[in-house]
């Protein structure tokens, strides 16, 4: 068996950063490595995530279980590559990863397997696809069937709106090869949360629920994105429903997936709507990764050693795992992005305040960052920071945020996020 003592991080964005931050906590790492990470992450090597055959020679000679992030090298087969070396890594096989790389696979192995998902059609065709928008008498959501890093989704309130998302998606392709199918799926009111699971091929745990927010603005208008924040715990997620979700989505998930032949290990990601009137749970998608921003409240919560839990799924031995256990705190991470974000942005702009960000009870995980030639922090992608809190309450740790948010800048005021991260979810309703 291969003898590791490192882990090696692939990736580059928050959801890494926030991996290795809580992996480097453990007794069992002497060393973290990411590739290609960012400029807030340390030991960084020049490998990107898509190079596999150069990451695998990296991790055996520099004794490394790797750790995937995204979901582009997933959906290469990095884990299938690792898999023929014999070298330990946490992720599902390419074929697993149809989950998220397809919604089209998707949306068809959940209907074949009774998970509870919205009534869809696919087209290729867009005559066809406003055809059937404007037969039907009930809103939609389109989208891309590959993969759009978030952005590929189209909550329409109207006919007008869904005929203009098919147009974008099928006629002017903005999404290249992923835009070349869409589903059209009825749309579903309620309550969003993300639920994510530890997954070792037939058991599962899993973790504290959590609230991404993926418009771009205020009050969730604006386009979708990769995600402008998150909280956890949900208040308004009991255990009866994380209960239905488990015994309704997660098994059936676990048990067609063995049954296709590609057994699901790594971090499965439901996103789920709460349906407003009968709170059943519909799933809206599937990922095969840990969620971003999802992850850092989520790794500020954790208590027990998280890298324990990846070798147990290496391992194949989850069942025999505790239950995970969480601060009872809050945690609510707000996105500064780049001003212009999801659309055209800047880079490059040198950041200040970092400095200046409290010490105690708060993170701020790196995404879009870099260190220039002259070693001074740089803007280097469109979302840019996720800064992360720890607060008594929701409230306290809303609070937090927001005051360490307004202590960082760069460029002329080239920074953007939303201001009502998790005020929904307050007991009295403020914006921040």
């Amino acid at each position: 068996m291969f003898n590791y003592e490192n882990v090696l991080i692939v990736g580059s964005g928050g959801r890494e950063h926030a991996l290795g931050w809580k992996v480097s906590k453990s007794k069992k790492v002497k060393k973290i490595y990411y590739a290609d990470g960012n400029g807030g992450t340390y030991e960084n090597i020049p490998i990107l995530p898509t190079e596999i055959e150069k990451l695998a020679e990296f991790a055996r000679h520099n004794k490394c279980f790797t750790i995937v992030g995204p979901e582009i090298p997933l959906s290469l087969g990095i884990v299938d590559w690792f898999n023929s070396k014999e070298l330990p890594i946490f992720g599902p096989s390419k074929d697993a990863s149809l989950l998220e790389t397809s919604k089209k696979h998707s949306k068809n192995f959940m209907k074949t397997n009774f998970i509870p998902t919205a009534e869809f059609q696919t087209f290729t065709d867009s005559t066809k696809a406003i055809d059937h928008i404007n037969k039907i008498d009930h809103d939609v959501v389109v989208k891309a069937d590959g993969l759009a890093s978030g952005k590929g989704v189209f909550v329409t309130n109207n006919k007008k709106e869904a005929i203009e998302a098919v147009e974008l998606l099928l006629n002017k392709q903005v999404f290249g090869k992923s835009s070349e199918e869409i589903i059209i799926e009825k749309k579903i009111t309620g309550d969003e949360v993300s639920i994510i699971a530890m997954c070792d091929g037939s058991s599962f745990i899993l973790l504290a629920p959590c609230k991404d927010h993926k418009r771009a603005f205020e009050n969730d208008t604006g386009p979708n994105t990769g995600g402008m924040g998150s909280f956890s715990p949900v208040p308004d997620i009991d255990i009866e429903v994380i209960h239905q979700i488990s015994k309704q989505v997660f098994q059936p998930t676990l048990d067609g997936m063995i049954k296709n032949g590609n057994p699901f290990n790594g971090f499965l990601y439901a996103g789920i709507m709460i349906e407003k009137q009968t709170r059943k749970p519909y799933v809206l998608e599937f990922n095969v990764r840990m969620g971003d921003p999802e992850c850092q409240p989520l790794m500020m919560r954790m208590e027990p050693d998280l890298f324990e839990y990846m070798e147990s799924i290496e391992s194949k031995s989850i069942d025999s795992m505790k239950p995970i256990s969480w601060k009872k705190k809050y945690s609510v991470c707000v996105v500064m992005a780049s001003n212009g974000y999801p659309g055209k942005f800047e880079t490059g702009h040198i950041i200040k305040g970092l400095d200046r960000a409290d010490k105690e009870g708060l993170m701020v995980f790196h995404a879009g960052t870099k260190l220039s030639s002259s070693n001074e922090l740089v803007t280097d992608g469109g979302r840019v920071l996720g800064v992360t809190s720890l607060g008594d309450t929701l409230e306290e740790a809303i609070g937090k945020s927001y005051h360490n948010v307004k202590k960082i800048v760069w460029g002329n005021n080239q920074q953007q996020y939303r201001k009502d991260i998790g005020a929904k979810n307050q007991s009295q309703v403020k914006t921040v």
